[in-house]
């Protein structure tokens, strides 16, 4: 054991750091910080997260990046990120990676509800479309808005980039599989999209519902002659409007204390209500349940 007289200069400066860090945050040093990166649909919803969450605990840093989904889970199988926000159920093959780099199955947690939201200009008379009109102007069958009911103009098709959750999502909600036009438009992003929508009276897009300012959204049916559902937190939390879609956590091994407490505090209700505010929908704590989720909060 030593006595104080062996305590060197050196470690008498580490005693005064710790003693200073534990008076600053009543326990040993803060946690390294974690770092979450993926949807760009989630983004903004995981910074505002991260900003109060922060605010509440000082010794805490969550680091928050988009990219898009598949961005996201490729940090996560890399080492590089420890939460993946998606937009998407992860894949198969994805699952499988994780799998085999870290022994374990994927970790999934949906931490929100969303629509795909269908986005025309404001001053486009189409009231509303369904899932098959929107399967043949993605893949080129349709190209003018008097198909549709509308003018005699050429439609201009504006989507997202194919590392997106939310394309991922709906070339296989929507077009069942089938790949996208060649003159779909791709954009680095949902607000992208809206804000070109927003200046072309003949264009069309597709993003999450929280993104919609300056634009109009469409009801969309499931079939040509079924009833249009317009997008609401009624009707995507209870699955009736046709795109709706659960938005992720995914780790890659049991998180540590940290993390599992800021995974906790996002599933609880000051955090989903923050969800509500930023033109997401909670998910309900029956959809935790029977995903097997548990939290502390």
């Amino acid at each position: 054991m030593l006595s104080l007289l062996h305590i060197t200069s050196d470690m008498r400066t580490h005693i005064f750091l710790m003693s200073l860090l534990f008076a600053v945050f009543g326990c040993a040093a803060p946690d390294r910080p974690i770092t979450v990166r993926g949807s760009d649909t989630m983004v903004a919803l995981g910074q505002k997260w991260a900003e109060i969450y922060m605010h509440k605990f000082p010794s805490q840093t969550v680091q928050v990046n988009g990219g898009g989904s598949g961005t996201g889970i490729a940090a996560l199988i890399n080492r590089t990120a420890d939460i993946c926000q998606s937009s998407r159920p992860m894949k198969a093959r994805e699952r499988k990676k994780i799998q085999e780099k870290f022994g374990r199955e994927v970790i999934e947690i949906p931490v929100a509800k969303d629509g795909i939201v269908i986005y025309v200009h404001k001053d486009n008379p189409i009231s509303k479309i369904s899932i098959p009109q929107l399967c043949k102007i993605y893949t080129g069958q349709i190209q003018n808005w008097k198909e549709l009911g509308g003018e005699d103009r050429r439609i201009i098709v504006y989507g997202r980039e194919n590392s997106s959750g939310t394309y991922e999502f709906f070339k296989k909600e929507v077009l069942k599989g089938a790949d996208f036009a060649d003159h779909v438009q791709t954009l680095p992003g949902t607000a992208a999209v809206v804000n070109a929508v927003s200046k072309d009276l003949y264009s069309i897009g597709y993003g999450g519902n929280a993104y919609s300012q300056g634009v109009r959204i469409l009801p969309v049916s499931r079939t040509d002659t079924s009833q249009a559902i317009e997008a609401n937190e009624l009707s995507i939390t209870m699955g009736e409007y046709p795109i709706s879609r659960n938005l992720y956590f995914y780790l890659a091994k049991v998180p540590n204390d940290g993390i599992q407490h800021f995974i906790d505090w996002v599933l609880s209700d000051e955090a989903q209500a923050i969800v509500a505010e930023q033109g997401y929908f909670p998910i309900k704590k029956t959809a935790l349940q029977s995903a097997g989720v548990k939290t502390a909060f």
